[in-house]
Parts: structure tokens; sequence; C-alpha cells
């Protein structure tokens, strides 16, 4: 009797959880996190899964949760050092044991280094539209 209340018991977490994931979707799975960064292979396009499995052992900072089918799930806390990670060794092409310094460091002023780099990315953005509908306006 004692094995099947126990039994019961994680049926319903395991219930809630799986209810909670589709409910408030902020656990996001490592296919939805690598669209999210725009992880695409090089051989054949598909989504490079695999190269956040990497980063994840790589980085202590990066903690999924593993749920119903032993299946990865990411929270925003990891979604955003992801994002970091991807940053700065694809875009600033830093080595791992560097971005690694930079993420163990307290002091560290990688957070402005980031958002600065996305509103030059945003400001840049809205400088071609608004050339490209110059030339639009020109050719018409």
């Amino acid at each position: 009797m004692l094995y099947f209340s126990k039994l019961q018991k994680n049926l319903k977490n395991i219930l809630t959880t799986m209810s909670d994931k589709k409910e408030n979707s902020k656990y996001k799975t490592i296919g939805e996190v690598a669209e999210i960064l725009g992880l695409i292979s090089q051989k054949n396009g598909t989504l490079s899964t695999y190269t956040i499995r990497f980063w994840e052992k790589e980085f202590k900072q990066i903690k999924p949760k593993y749920f119903l089918n032993h299946r990865r799930y990411y929270d925003q806390k990891s979604i955003e050092i992801l994002k970091k990670i991807k940053y700065l060794l694809k875009d600033k092409g830093m080595t791992l044991n560097g971005v690694k310094k930079i993420l163990n460091s307290e002091d560290s002023n990688i957070d402005n280094l980031y958002n600065t780099s996305i509103n030059q990315k945003n400001i840049i953005k809205s400088k071609l539209t608004k050339i490209k509908k110059l030339i639009t306006n020109i050719k018409n």
C-alpha cells in the first residue's frame, strides 16, 4: 500500500510539472533554445543543439532542469547566460577560458557590454531600414 501511494504521489508531481511547462512556457527545450540563439549547423542547416550541450559541460552557470523522459529544459536565466556565452564566443571571438573568467568574475561588466552591443545592432538595423526606404522612394 505504501508503494502505491508513493507511485501516486510521483505521478501527481509529474503531471503538475507537465502542466506548469504548458501553462507558463517559462521552460524551453534545447531545440527551442538553439532556435532562439540562432545556432544552425553549417554542415546540414539544422539546429545545432550539440553546441548547447557542449557549453553546458563547459560552463557551470548553465543548469537545465530535467523533467519527464529526462529531457533538458532551460529557464530564462539559463537562456540569458547562453546568449552571453554565444555573444562572447561567436561575436567577440573570445576563447572558452576567457569567457569562463568573465562569467566567474563577480564584478564582470558583461551585462553592459552585451546590452550596448544589442543597442548598437538595433541602431544599425533602424538606419539600414531608413536607407532602404530612401532607395525605394528614389526608384519610384
